[in-house]
């Protein structure tokens, strides 16, 4: 991998974690809605809406520029659409990322099997 693709990935990890805190700050205020009279979930949902929005377009670059199979982009997305999936994703996306990095360096220096 290059480091444009370590750089599609960081960014995809950037914005997973912040939109999996706020799915479930919008699934509070959901409840809280029911149970009480706080009512933050128009703006808790737009919130979460640009975040996913975000992940749903640094996701496809990723795929994109990594060359996903099917099955690995397939977790990433339904990930997405999980309230801690984000979580889960930025772990993973953060080892891929040094891992593109590392074999990026190793190339440029001319290291033998990288």
């Amino acid at each position: 991998m290059d480091l444009k693709t370590a750089t599609s990935l960081r960014r995809l990890r950037l914005v997973s974690a912040p939109e999996a805190i706020s799915f479930l700050l919008l699934l509070v205020c959901s409840v809280l809605k029911r149970t009480t009279d706080f009512n933050a979930v128009p703006v808790m949902g737009m919130i979460h809406g640009v975040l996913f929005v975000l992940y749903v377009i640094f996701w496809a670059d990723a795929w994109n520029r990594a060359n996903w199979p099917l099955k690995t982009a397939a977790l990433y997305f339904v990930l997405s659409v999980l309230p801690t999936g984000g979580f889960f994703a930025d772990r993973r996306l953060r080892r891929e990322a040094e891992d593109a990095v590392i074999a990026s360096r190793a190339r440029k220096e001319g290291v033998v099997g990288a």
